[in-house]
């Protein structure tokens, strides 16, 4: 299908430190405060159960993905399995979440600027700070994916760095008497913190929908989301050590592990974080444009989308119509925005979303027609039966009465542009 369009040139390194900047964006460096508000030590906990329960669903996309080649990830397996209907509602939600997730991330990195750049978040320097940035993402997007590619390696680099610092240094400042578990938590308490946490590891399913650009994606993906996730699990449970052992008052802290990192190493240290933020953030958004803008190419590859979208640059090898259109979807969105935290409605969607990608492998494990699946799950249809049962389970947490409004209103805008576009193309056949 896109073999011809696009250019395959991602290695499985590149897949990894893709997985790598997709999930940690701007949650780690704000989350760890808010979950031991709630939990306390138990915290340390919660985050195991949240990489168990990621690492399940992990394990469910890397034997669906090892059977695709083509460009499209989630979007392109539930139209397999489920067919057109479901499939553009997990693409057309996906990509909502992708765009508003740019311009909340995009906002809070012009914040985080304003410590050094006084007043970035206000007025027309905000306006030229958020222009800036958008479109720093995407001439390099449009210029070619190796370049998007090297830009995400720099950028992981960039920001694993400070990080690995915090760690090395705050570990020899940890108090052992910070470390509370006499005072279970309440099962409403761990469960909701747990819902919260979550939305700390998700955003690795990016690497799935650049298929169509990957050398050898049977083998390049499943290799990237596992080793991924691993270096991501072990940093993030590193860094909540360190952010309670070094800061007793870590459940009132904003910017949690910049004012652990002041604790111990002082303004410099917290000035050396806040760079990591924005290093985090930018390489963060620049995966964020490059798995949407190929979302968006292959849903009108697939025809579900108008034909323009698949367009691509003769010499560059992007589909710069779908990067120009996104980006200025962006652009006007995160202008017209605030950092209000769409959290729970992207932890939502993103749950929704892997559901189907779970449930569709027991569904192409039946079937004689598919592709043989290079990798195969560890504890294959019980692994997607467990992660289906645990994605339930987070979902329970819901206030469905306020997140799920606005989830089915953008599923409902999207049936009526998948029914409009259906009977546009049975209109066209007719004639």
């Amino acid at each position: 299908m896109n073999d011809d369009k696009l250019e395959r040139t991602l290695g499985r390194w590149d897949m990894t430190a893709i997985v790598i900047n997709t999930i940690i964006g701007a949650g780690i460096f704000g989350l760890p405060a808010k979950v031991y508000a709630a939990i306390g030590s138990y915290s340390l906990i919660a985050f195991v159960m949240c990489a168990v329960i990621i690492g399940l669903v992990v394990f469910c996309y890397a034997e669906v993905a090892s059977r695709f080649s083509a460009t499209g990830g989630p979007y392109l397996y539930a139209k397999e399995a489920f067919g057109g209907a479901v499939g553009f509602e997990v693409g057309w939600l996906y990509w909502i979440v992708r765009v508003a997730t740019f311009a909340a991330n995009c906002n809070l990195l012009i914040t985080y600027l304003g410590v050094f750049v006084p007043g970035a978040n206000e007025g027309w320097l905000r306006i030229v700070f958020v222009s800036l940035v958008v479109l720093i993402i995407t001439v390099v997007n449009l210029i070619g994916v190796r370049e998007s590619a090297v830009m995400t390696n720099i950028f992981t680099v960039g920001k694993l760095l400070p990080l690995l610092v915090f760690v090395a240094v705050g570990a020899f400042f940890v108090a052992p008497a910070n470390f509370r578990f006499d005072v279970v938590p309440e099962y409403s308490a761990f469960s909701s913190a747990v819902l919260l946490l979550i939305y700390a590891f998700v955003g690795f399913e990016a690497s799935v929908v650049i298929a169509g650009e990957t050398k050898e994606p049977a083998k390049s993906v499943p290799f990237g989301l596992i080793v991924g996730l691993g270096v991501v699990t072990l940093l993030y449970i590193a860094i909540q050590i360190v952010a309670i052992g070094t800061l007793p008052g870590l459940a009132a802290s904003e910017k949690p592990i910049a004012d652990a990192a002041a604790s111990f190493m002082g303004p410099i240290g917290a000035a050396f974080i806040t760079v990591g933020v924005l290093v985090s953030i930018f390489g963060n958004l620049n995966v964020g444009v490059l798995s949407s803008t190929r979302l968006l190419f292959a849903m009108a590859e697939q025809r579900d989308m108008p034909a323009v979208f698949d367009k691509t640059h003769a010499k560059f090898k992007t589909p710069y119509v779908s990067i120009i259109a996104t980006a200025v979807v962006i652009l006007i969105l995160t202008i017209q925005s605030s950092f209000l935290t769409a959290v729970a409605i992207a932890t939502i969607t993103r749950l929704l979303v892997y559901a189907t990608t779970c449930i569709s492998l027991p569904v192409f494990r039946r079937r004689t027609d598919m592709p043989d699946a290079p990798f195969r799950a560890p504890l294959g249809i019980a692994a997607a039966i467990l992660s289906v049962a645990l994605i339930i389970w987070l979902l329970t947490r819901v206030d469905f009465a306020k997140e799920g409004l606005s989830i089915a209103i953008a599923a409902a805008i999207g049936l009526a542009i998948y029914l409009a576009n259906w009977i546009l193309k049975k209109n066209n056949q007719m004639q």
